[in-house]
Formats: C-alpha cells, structure tokens, sequence
C-alpha cells in the first residue's frame, strides 16, 4: 500500500547488490521478472540502491580514449538538415575580417581587426586597440612603463597625434582620486593640466633619485 516501506528478502538484497552496476533499466526489468515484483517501480529500485549506496559507476560523461558509438556510421540524409548545413569555404555571419572596427562598451576605445597572426590562438587576424595600433605605426613601440593617454578626451579619435606616450606613474595625476580631472577639463585648459602634472611627476622623480 501507498505510504508502506516495501520489504525485500535477503536473496533479493543479495541480488540487487550484485547486479547494481549494471544499467538500472535493465536491472529493474530483470530483476521484476525473476522475483515476481511488480510492485517495485523502476523508481523504487534506483531509491534503494541510492540509500544503499549502490551506485552504477558512471558519469555520464564520455571518458577519455572512448571510442565515438557512431563511429564509421553515416549520418541518414535529411533534406532540411543538409539545407542548413554549414558549407566548405562559406563564411559565417558573425565573422569579422581585416578592416571591422567596434567600440568597445567597457571602455569607449575603438577595437580594430588586423591582419596579423594572433599570438595567443594562431587565427590569421587579431583584435587591438585602434589608437595603439596607429600610434605604433608612426612612433614606434610604446616605451617601457608608458601608456597612451588621449589628449582630446575622445577616445574615438585615434590620431596619432591625438595620443601621447606618458609614465604610468602621470596617470593618477590627471584623473586620478587626488588628480586635476584632465578628462573632463576644457580644452582650453588641457594643455595646462598636462604640462603641470608633468612637472609635478618630473619633481617627484627626480627627489627619489
């Protein structure tokens, strides 16, 4: 009756636990068979084995060096699936070649697709700053312990000229918690601010030296 521990022998137990490695389905079937059990559902077989600890053994997961169960099979052709197919030498939708430009939402800086080989994954193309990648164009590699400061604040504007080699050290200076808020400054007054968070970071080292 619904509500009612069910009972099992000790020669069922005795069972159960021999054969508990094997696919319960099958085990269950086998074992409603054998003893004459239909009362036992398939899910008050796996509940006993649980409680007991009985487990199968498997993950569920394909382990390492297993062998593919389709393996040398040919997948049956269906015409809505080789519609859809992904074709030799198509390109798809989300690719974004040499040239693709977008704004980073993080950080405002503009990100550009170039035709170089990535270092990190060996794809034939790579992201990078836009105004870093100009910047090196015309100048050169950027210093040891510098960074690029954009002078105009538009960080959309990636010009050459529009970005400026400083010392890491400058940065909190400009627009740092104790800086002089160069960012949102005038741009009449930008110059200035520069010149005299240099001077002050220039000061600074030389006391230390």
């Amino acid at each position: 009756m619904k509500g009612r521990p069910i009972e099992y022998s000790d020669a069922q137990m005795l069972w159960i636990h021999d054969n508990h490695k094997r696919p319960r389905r099958e085990a269950h079937a086998e074992f409603a068979y054998l003893w004459d059990r239909p009362d036992v559902s398939l899910a008050n077989f796996n509940s006993l084995c649980k409680r007991k600890g009985w487990m199968t053994g498997r993950t569920g997961r394909i382990e390492k060096g297993a062998e593919s169960w389709n393996k040398g099979k040919k997948m049956p052709f269906n015409e809505n699936s080789v519609r859809t197919q992904f074709k030799k030498g198509k390109v798809p939708h989300t690719h974004r070649g040499a040239g693709h430009e977008r704004i980073c939402s993080k950080d405002g800086y503009v990100i550009m697709i170039v035709d170089e080989v990535n270092p990190y994954t060996g794809a034939p193309t790579r992201p990078i700053h836009k105004h870093r990648y100009l910047w090196q164009k015309a100048n050169g590699p950027v210093p040891a312990g510098h960074r690029l400061k954009c002078l105009d604040g538009d960080k959309t504007n990636c010009a050459p000229s529009n970005w400026e080699a400083v010392p890491y050290a400058l940065a909190p200076r400009l627009n740092g918690r104790f800086g002089r808020g160069y960012d949102d400054a005038p741009a009449e007054l930008k110059p200035t601010i520069m010149l005299t968070a240099k001077l002050e970071h220039a000061a600074r080292e030389a006391k230390k030296r």
